[in-house]
């Protein structure tokens, strides 16, 4: 059973030198598909393009059985909102009505709020979000949320604007009480889990993995960010000339290990199931069951 990376930044610089090769080790290892959220206006062109050309990627001999390609989304990120525009605002409604019936076009994202970056401005952040809501409503779509250190504040926005309705798509890389995860899966969301898990340190993050449904669960790499345990370089190594390891796709299986662990499944067994949460939080994905 192949794995969707439903969250992975393909279009960062990080990725230029060998874009294509780490698409290939990522296929190999078993990762079929990856969703393709955007940042900032710059963006949106390109991870369009990468979700694209990635299907025709699928003719190249290193790729091992069908591939079908990957899948993106279109948004303003909070950490862009600084140098964002506000005349973005109606050119992403523009890309969203231009793109509408692209079978790869799935959400709106990434978007949200963040409480951890010094300096941002919160009341500009919540303008870009609530705006970008009202959009995903217009075009039903589902929303792929940044969250962090703004739980209860989405959670807000997400009520103001959507009132009682249901919602679709995924808060990614979830590290919020329990409590709040529970309110984030009422309102119709799965929660993306990654290379935290790996840590043995980050006990909130697995017990949540651990304790909420499964059927809430979906995988996430937020490549080239987040890496696994066995990427990750400390500070004091950082600073002695050591790089930073740089996630990939390729990592998923081998992340996904800690958390079929967690939850005592087989890997099969998690991968379909992540596989259908993936396909309810982005409901155009189903086409890849047919």
């Amino acid at each position: 059973m192949p794995w969707i990376d439903t969250h992975c930044h393909w279009d960062a610089a990080e990725f230029d030198a060998d874009r294509i090769e780490q698409r290939v080790a990522a296929r190999n290892a078993g990762v079929a598909h990856c969703v393709i959220p955007s940042v900032a206006r710059s963006h949106w062109g390109r991870v369009r393009e990468l979700a694209h050309t990635g299907a025709a990627e699928g003719s190249n001999a290193d790729f091992q059985g069908d591939f079908q390609g990957d899948f993106y989304a279109l948004g303003i990120h909070p950490l862009y909102t600084p140098q964002s525009d506000k005349a973005d605002l109606p050119a992403l409604a523009q890309a969203l009505r231009d793109h509408q019936s692209d079978p790869r076009l799935v959400a709106v994202g990434e978007i949200g709020l963040d409480g951890f970056v010094p300096g941002l401005d919160w009341e500009r952040q919540t303008w870009f979000y609530r705006e970008q809501l009202k959009m995903a409503r217009e075009f039903q779509l589902p929303v792929i949320l940044h969250v962090r250190r703004s739980a209860d504040a989405l959670l807000a926005g997400l009520r103001a604007i959507g009132g009682r309705s249901p919602w679709q798509g995924i808060a990614h890389a979830f590290n919020g009480s329990l409590q709040q995860a529970q309110r984030f899966i009422d309102l119709g969301f799965k929660l993306g889990f990654g290379g935290t898990l790996t840590y043995e340190r980050a006990t909130q993050i697995r017990r949540l993995a651990r304790e909420l449904p499964l059927s809430a669960l979906v995988l996430e790499t937020d490549a080239p960010d987040i890496p696994p345990q066995w990427l990750y370089r400390s500070a004091e190594d950082r600073a002695a000339g050591w790089p930073q390891g740089r996630n990939s796709p390729a990592e998923l299986p081998r992340i996904a290990t800690y958390l079929a662990d967690l939850r005592g499944l087989s890997l099969e067994a998690l991968a379909q199931a992540t596989r259908d949460n993936a396909v309810s939080a982005f409901p155009k994905l189903s086409a890849l069951n047919r």
